[in-house]
């Protein structure tokens, strides 16, 4: 008896999960598309100063030191390159992280903060 009653429960299984239905547990899922790289990505330094940092460095809103003025970047570590890229990146006090933007991603943070370091002290030699 119990050889005959597998076979049975097998074929009624395959049967339960017949592709044809519209209810089918088998049917392909929506295709998914591949995301755009974020169009933050391919910005030059100068680009990703407006978008991420000119908006407080620019007038010096909020205590942000302005772009190009040495004597409010002066006082800084000798780490500060590596030290400015982390508080661009993570925020530090008044400055949120990213500009406010959690969408930039952490290489055009760092062009910007690289880019208000040259325009600021063009004679630095930047990695």
């Amino acid at each position: 008896m119990l050889r005959c009653l597998l076979p049975l429960l097998f074929t009624v299984s395959l049967a339960a999960c017949d592709a044809g239905g519209p209810d089918s547990a088998t049917e392909p899922e929506d295709e998914v598309i591949a995301s755009e790289p974020a169009p933050s990505a391919s910005l030059s330094g100068p680009e990703a100063y407006d978008l991420v940092c000119a908006g407080c460095h620019d007038e010096g809103l909020n205590g942000a030191p302005r772009i190009g003025d040495r004597e409010a970047w002066s006082g800084r570590s000798w780490l500060w390159e590596a030290v400015l890229f982390e508080h661009a990146q993570s925020g530090f006090f008044a400055m949120p992280a990213k500009g406010g933007d959690e969408s930039v991603d952490d290489v055009t943070v760092s062009k910007a903060a690289e880019y208000m370091l040259t325009q600021t002290f063009p004679e630095a030699l930047t990695d």
